[in-house]
C-alpha cells in the first residue's frame, strides 16, 4: 500500500532479478547526501508474470538521487506529490562506478 497525496509521492525502482535482497538507497538533491533512505529489492508476483523492485511508499515531494553505491549515483528522479515516480534501473554501473 502506498500512502500518497498532497506532497507526498512514491517512487518505484525497476530492477533486475539479479539484485534480489539488495538495498538501495535514494536521498534528496537539496538535502545532505549522508541522509539517504533504503530499500530492498523483492520479487513482486503480478497477473501477467513476476518482476523486481524497491518501493519507496511516503516521499516527500522533489528531486532524489539513487545510488548506485556509497559514492556513485546512478540518476535522479522526480518525486510529486500524489504521484508514483518510476525509475529503472541501469542494466551496467554509471562511468564513475
Amino acid at each position: 500500500m502506498l500512502d500518497i497525496g498532497g506532497e507526498t509521492g512514491a517512487l518505484i525502482i525497476y530492477t533486475g532479478r539479479d539484485l534480489h535482497g539488495r538495498e538501495i538507497e535514494i536521498s534528496r538533491v537539496d538535502q545532505d547526501a549522508v541522509v539517504r533512505t533504503h530499500s530492498a529489492v523483492r520479487e513482486r508476483i503480478v497477473r501477467d508474470g513476476v518482476f523486481h523492485s524497491a518501493v519507496y511508499p511516503d516521499l516527500a515531494a522533489g528531486l532524489y538521487t539513487v545510488w548506485w553505491d556509497e559514492e556513485t549515483s546512478a540518476g535522479t528522479i522526480s518525486v510529486t506529490g500524489g504521484a508514483i515516480a518510476e525509475f529503472v534501473w541501469p542494466s551496467s554501473p554509471p562511468r564513475s562506478a
